[in-house]
């Protein structure tokens, strides 16, 4: 077994792991990212949010073409090949996949393909197919990532049931479906799946849909889920399922079903992800997990043992590619010799459903459970002349702002594109922005961007193209 020397070890080359070693390759500190993919790009790139979206934007595709012919526009039913669906995807993720590895090299970060353990606080085993390896480091970032959480009531072997991973490899479009779950990801691939053909059935155990969203983005999606979807049933568990030669028979239970068996072509169970903490080795540390798995950090993203440092989902809620990316650039910064701190006012999240969902900062609910003093604007998209001319006005854009300060400290966004206009939300927070800065800031017409500047006029009742007041 060989043996050589880094400065930083990284585990892990998801969206976290290879952007902490790109930056610390710019630094200048010796880094070897280690992966069991042949390229960087982790979960999100090759079983995530890269091919998700790319089936999305199918799913878009189709259901552009069915708007159109209310324009006068008619394309005629859609004939699927999904061979070469798949092939597409599949070349997205490749594409991707081969960037990162070419700029892997440009910066040359050592990049070895394989499974890390954990020797001692200064080293790593890593079994590769080149050839078994240790590796003795300085300072090492886990970057494991998460996995899809299957409860243990539904592992039973057939593989008509699916996680999210299966579910985007998308090896057919099933007649029926049952989509397990109403958080972002089931409804995301509900979306996908009922776009494509499949009678799609949705159960969600609490009492709506996106459970933890703000009800008042939640509301367009579930009008436009409702379309879509042959049911939804919120407040219904899934009791048994059975595997039978014709689906899966699936007992349900809930106000709406009551007690029912149900037979299903494929179940996709879509109910949270878990972390990668069952890393080989951790308990040669002094790394310290909590009661959920997550490993505990401090606020420079460093564990109990003051030489390994961990980040993004391994590491807690929000589970999001973006914050990984954030917290792997900052503990690279202070390996670097910075005193950064991970404290950002604002994480935005986006749910890529249609329309699509954005948040950042405060939610309503929120705001109302910790007793704030705030004021909420809306602006409806039906007042804006760039939604109606896209046909896309079951949107809204809505502030939540200080009533002393008048600061902006949340932002919330639904409709058609929603995920392209958050940042300018995570901006205000981030800077303390004013409903004043944001009403008085000149956005270009006729765009979807100036809802944001338009609720907050509402802020000051005086929209121009609204006659709404906050509240």
């Amino acid at each position: 077994m060989t043996e050589s020397t880094t400065d930083l070890a990284v585990v892990g080359a998801g969206p976290g792991g290879y952007a902490a070693a790109f930056l610390a390759a710019d630094l200048g500190i010796g880094v070897t990212l280690v992966d069991e993919a042949p390229n960087p790009g982790g979960t999100c790139l090759h079983r995530g949010c890269i091919p998700s979206k790319s089936l999305l934007h199918v799913a878009n595709v189709i259901d552009e073409a069915e708007r159109a012919e209310g324009l006068g526009v008619k394309f005629g039913a859609p004939t699927l090949d999904l061979p070469v669906l798949r092939e597409w995807k599949n070349r997205v993720i490749e594409q991707l996949g081969s960037g990162l590895g070419h700029l892997s090299s440009q910066r040359q970060v050592n990049y070895i393909q394989g499974r890390a353990s954990i020797l001692d606080p200064h080293r790593l085993s890593i079994r590769s197919p080149n050839g078994d390896q240790t590796i003795r480091f300085e300072h090492v970032i886990l970057a494991t990532g998460s996995s899809p959480a299957i409860p243990t009531e539904f592992l039973f072997d057939s593989d008509r049931v699916m996680d999210s991973t299966g579910a985007l490899e998308l090896s057919d479009v099933p007649p029926r479906l049952l989509v397990v779950g109403g958080g972002y990801i089931g409804l995301e691939l509900a979306t996908v799946y009922a776009a494509l053909g499949s009678r799609v059935t949705i159960v969600e155990m609490t009492d709506d849909l996106l459970p933890g969203a703000d009800r008042d983005l939640v509301m367009p999606v579930k009008k436009r889920m409702a379309s879509l979807a042959e049911a939804i049933w919120p407040g219904t568990t899934v009791v048994r399922m059975e595997s039978l030669d014709e689906g899966v028979k699936v007992a349900l239970e809930g106000e709406a079903v009551g007690n029912s068996d149900q037979v299903f072509d494929r179940v996709l169970v879509s109910v949270g992800r878990r972390p990668n903490s069952k890393i080989e080795g951790l308990d040669k540390t002094r790394v310290q997990l909590d009661t959920r798995g997550f490993v505990q950090v401090d606020g420079q993203r460093r564990t109990a043992e003051p030489s390994i440092f961990a980040i993004g989902d391994l590491v807690g809620e929000p589970m999001l590619a973006h914050k990984a990316s954030h917290e792997g650039r900052l503990a690279v910064e202070v390996i670097h010799g910075s005193e950064s701190l991970f404290e950002p006012l604002a994480i935005p999240a986006v749910v890529f459903t249609d329309p699509e969902i954005a948040w950042c900062g405060l939610t309503e609910t929120q705001a109302k459970a910790e007793s704030r003093a705030v004021k909420v604007a809306k602006f409806p998209w039906g007042a804006s002349g760039r939604a109606v001319t896209l046909n896309r006005i079951d949107g809204m854009t809505k502030l939540i702002v200080e009533r002393e300060s008048e600061k902006v400290v949340g932002v919330g966004m639904v409709g058609a594109g929603a995920g392209e206009l958050i940042a300018e939300g995570v901006l205000a927070i981030q800077m303390g922005a004013t409903a004043s800065d944001m009403k008085t800031t000149i956005h270009p017409h006729p765009t979807l961007s100036e809802t944001v500047m338009e609720s907050a006029e509402v802020f000051f009742a005086q929209s121009t193209h609204y006659r709404g007041k906050a509240r």
